[in-house]
């Protein structure tokens, strides 16, 4: 069974859609963890309202990393999957990357490419004010990914200590830990580009992306050092 996690923070304009585009995948198993970080725009009825195989989640605002959190804990699923609440699947997703873990028993995680769009809401003039890439990215994303629960928790949970930067923080450390991953040619998410994006809200936090880099060469250097 696939478990997914959807942490949502004042989501409601976008959250419907991104649980329907799990809800829409074929194939696989699911069980589906909204996980409410604290919401006052009624987010939660709009997950609620799903009914199974979504349950709904909530905690005190706490961060993102907190909300995945609670929602790995709580999964009875022996694959996780995360997708941003702002966020869409394609049709397929899971069951292209469950078949590439099934094809390969070693490894422990498969991500796909990401394709950026604009939110319809967006006008022509904040169009030209943000990037919105036109060709698919392979870069590595929880939103891309699907993970095998045993070597989710070889690397441990998501940090807390980030503003932004969870999964850049995770990933790493999950390199570290010498998870084996495959990056699959075909785009599974679409990304939304809209004027609450939380890199651009929160522009002070990017400075996390370079402790997070430091830290992790810190580690590296440690366990070098002590061969």
């Amino acid at each position: 069974m696939v478990s997914v996690i959807i942490p949502f923070f004042n989501a409601a304009p976008f959250l419907h859609e991104a649980l329907a585009s799990v809800l829409a995948q074929r194939g696989v198993e699911l069980e589906v963890l909204a996980v409410d970080d604290g919401s006052t725009d009624g987010g939660a009825r709009i997950a609620l309202d799903f009914g199974a195989p979504v349950r709904c989640l909530s905690q005190p605002r706490s961060g993102t990393a907190a909300a995945l959190n609670l929602g790995i804990a709580a999964a009875r699923g022996d694959l996780l999957a995360f997708l941003d609440a702002d966020d869409v699947w394609v049709e397929g997703k899971l069951s292209r990357q469950h078949a590439a873990l099934e094809r390969e028993p070693k490894l422990d995680l498969v991500f796909g490419a990401l394709q950026h769009f604009y939110s319809p809401e967006l006008s022509e003039e904040e169009r030209r004010q943000v990037r919105c890439p036109p060709d698919p990215m392979r870069a590595p994303s929880a939103g891309t990914m699907l993970i095998r629960r045993t070597s989710f928790d070889r690397v441990g949970a998501f940090s807390s200590v980030w503003t932004i930067g969870e999964f850049v923080d995770w990933f790493l450390r999950a390199q570290e830990a010498g998870l084996r991953y495959r990056h699959l040619p075909d785009v599974v998410l679409r990304r939304r580009i809209h004027a609450g994006n939380k890199g651009r809200v929160e522009k002070d936090a990017q400075r996390d992306y370079l402790s997070i880099i430091r830290l992790s060469l810190q580690r590296r250097r440690s366990r070098d050092a002590g061969r």
